[in-house]
């Protein structure tokens, strides 16, 4: 692991959405994105299918009240930028509901303005 911790940045409501999931959830979702800010990687994120190789990850964890999904990006070097928090409600097996991944797709987009923002100081 690197020891330089990495600027943690929430896009859109995604720190507010984190907050609504239950306890447990939470506290899963920030050790592992604290395993991101410090150059690693949780052995429960995995590659977000749909991004080819933009290094966008998502951590699920499931509890008593359902499945809950952290997705977030290491594509640039400024900052892990968390894109979206969310519980699974699909019934259709494990997609990400098309819901999200436009939500996703978007909060991308908005990140990487923001890293070439931070870039450019």
């Amino acid at each position: 692991m690197i020891d330089k911790e990495k600027r943690l940045v929430w896009i859109g409501s995604s720190k507010r959405d984190l907050m609504a999931l239950p306890l447990d959830v939470r506290k899963f979702f920030g050790h592992a994105l604290d395993f991101a800010q410090h150059g690693g990687q949780h052995d429960a994120a995995k590659a977000l299918k749909g991004f080819g190789s933009a290094g966008v990850l998502e951590i699920v964890e499931d509890d008593i009240g359902g499945t809950y999904r952290a997705v977030y990006t290491v594509k640039f070097a400024e900052a892990i930028f968390v894109l979206h928090c969310f519980q699974k409600k699909s019934k259709s097996g494990i997609a990400t509901p098309k819901e999200d991944m436009d939500i996703i797709r978007a909060r991308l987009k908005t990140a990487e303005a923001l890293a070439k923002e931070l870039q450019h100081g």
